[in-house]
């Protein structure tokens, strides 16, 4: 914990010195992939690549663009091959970075349901042939009072859905403070909200922040 402050991770996945509160579960929405005319596969979260190796396996026979550093390492885990990770990941420098390097490829998308930043639109502008597959959703996790945050709580929410299914849940208390692991998970945040963003888009960064307030 940091100092008398207690820290709350509303990722799925447990952290080190913090209080799990999971706030989104995920339901997969396809039974097959449609890899006709692709070349390359993009993921953006962890869950994406999770999801896509109970669909078909043949997802590992093509080289894949990984969005943050859990979803590489996920890749890597599961057999894949990362042709490119950008270091950071905020949805137009990496649409640009995608623009300038992979402009003759055939990218498939494999993605959920909602997303931060429509990638698709962007890219499509530019002239990247990018088809979208929706292969999973995320849901909320519904909680009763009792399991709200004590005040003065450091929350940290790792992506949109985090804060949609937190305030769906609880009312904001402006005692807390929010540490969010980027600026498309920040645009998302009550107003009145006191916040701190993570040095870098991972889990453990936030707690790292979290651990420094």
């Amino acid at each position: 914990m940091s100092g008398t402050r207690p820290i709350y991770l509303l990722s799925p996945t447990p952290g080190a010195d913090t209080i799990s509160l999971p706030m989104i579960r995920f339901s997969r929405v396809a039974d097959t992939i449609d890899f006709n005319d692709c070349d390359t596969l993009m993921f953006t979260s962890k869950q994406a690549v999770v999801t896509a190796d109970t669909i078909d396996l043949r997802w590992k026979k093509y080289p894949s663009i990984a969005i943050g550093g859990a979803t590489k390492k996920q890749i890597e885990m599961l057999g894949g091959k990362v042709l490119y990770h950008p270091e950071s990941y905020y949805g137009s420098v990496l649409s640009r970075d995608i623009i300038s390097q992979f402009s003759e490829r055939k990218i498939l998308y494999l993605r959920p349901r909602e997303i931060s930043f429509d990638s698709k639109e962007f890219l499509q502008k530019a002239g990247i042939v990018l088809r979208e597959q929706i292969i999973y959703e995320t849901g909320c996790i519904a909680y009763g009072e009792d399991g709200k945050p004590a005040r003065n709580a450091i929350v940290i929410f790792t992506s949109p859905s985090t804060i949609h299914c937190f305030l769906r849940n609880f009312r904001w208390d402006p005692s807390y403070t929010a540490v969010v692991i980027g600026n498309a998970t920040l645009a998302h945040l009550p107003e009145e909200a006191h916040y701190a963003v993570a040095d870098k888009p991972l889990i453990s960064a936030c707690i790292e922040k979290a651990k420094s307030l």
